[in-house]
């Protein structure tokens, strides 16, 4: 069975085409337009992996990523970053947070793959 991956952003075409290159890959691939959709996904559905943006209205991704790492059954969950910002202090923060790994956008298709598959272990 190929890994399960949410995807949390609230831009339709970075959530296309993050949603083409990972279904390329083999992965099965649930969308999420916020923080808030985010976890509302994540509380009905079992994932391997979470890739969010930071930068989102409603609940941004670093928000998210802390009420998820309170959730005893998500804690495990590897979250990857996906996002346009890189400044240091930030990175701390998601980090700090919960945060397995950091793409910045915009983004090679082929990287956000390799990023999936050295995260899952696959």
């Amino acid at each position: 069975m190929s890994a399960k991956i949410l995807t949390v952003d609230d831009s339709a075409s970075i959530r296309m085409t993050t949603r083409i290159a990972l279904t390329n890959a083999g992965y099965q691939v649930t969308e999420a337009v916020d923080g808030s959709d985010g976890l509302a996904k994540l509380n009905g559905g079992s994932f391997d992996l979470v890739i969010t943006d930071l930068n989102m209205p409603n609940m941004d991704g670093l928000t998210m990523i802390r009420e998820l790492r309170k959730i005893p059954a998500h804690m495990g969950i590897p979250v990857v970053f996906l996002t346009t910002e890189s400044d240091g202090e930030i990175k701390s923060q998601a980090k700090a947070a919960g945060a397995t790994g950091w793409l910045t956008k915009p983004f090679d298709p082929e990287s956000l793959v390799k990023i999936a598959k050295k995260v899952l272990g696959k």
